[in-house]
């Protein structure tokens, strides 16, 4: 079905982040972000069931705080960042689930692996910025396993357990802006 109110917008990636965090040595969280990506988006921002999403982060900006962690995550013992560079996500299904709050279903590629997750969207707002420009603002959060796509390696702690948890948590703050 065409939501024939849907206006495309282009992601304001100074105003946006891609964050993410995974649980260390079984104690603690590592946090990560991924600096480059970008979006096509088609959306009645009052309406979200109607919308058309096309999302992609480049591996290779991930930060961690570390270069030693972050060249070891672009490394083959994840993601291979020299034969698989982006990760994608295309929506398939939105239902709304409250005032402003949506279920955003779609297939998300990491390392040629496709598989459907679902994140929970709010809408935040909208108004207009000091040059006239219509704004749009969006969160997402959704948790992946990462050995679902192929992200396995680990290493065993001395005291039982491991240094990388499986589950990925995800939090996406996205203004956009009316292309």
């Amino acid at each position: 079905m065409t939501n024939t109110t849907a206006k495309k917008w282009a992601v304001d990636t100074a105003h946006s982040s891609v964050d993410f965090s995974v649980k260390h040595m079984m104690i603690s969280k590592v946090k990560g972000t991924f600096h480059e990506f970008s979006a096509e988006v088609s959306a009645d921002p009052q309406d979200l069931t109607g919308a058309d999403v096309s999302f992609t982060i480049k591996v290779n900006s991930i930060d961690t705080r570390s270069q030693d962690r972050d060249n070891h995550l672009r490394s083959a013992d994840f993601f291979e960042v020299e034969t698989y560079p982006e990760i994608t996500f295309r929506s398939t299904n939105i239902k709304k689930t409250g005032e402003d709050e949506y279920e955003m279903t779609g297939d998300v590629t990491i390392k040629d692996v496709t598989r459907q997750e679902t994140f929970k969207v709010e809408y935040e707002g909208s108004g207009q910025d000091p040059w006239g420009n219509q704004k749009v603002g969006f969160t997402a959060d959704g948790k992946i396993n990462r050995k679902n796509y192929g992200l396995t390696w680990n290493q065993t702690l001395e005291t039982g357990g491991v240094l990388v948890g499986e589950d990925i948590k995800i939090n996406l703050q996205i203004q956009a802006q009316e292309a």
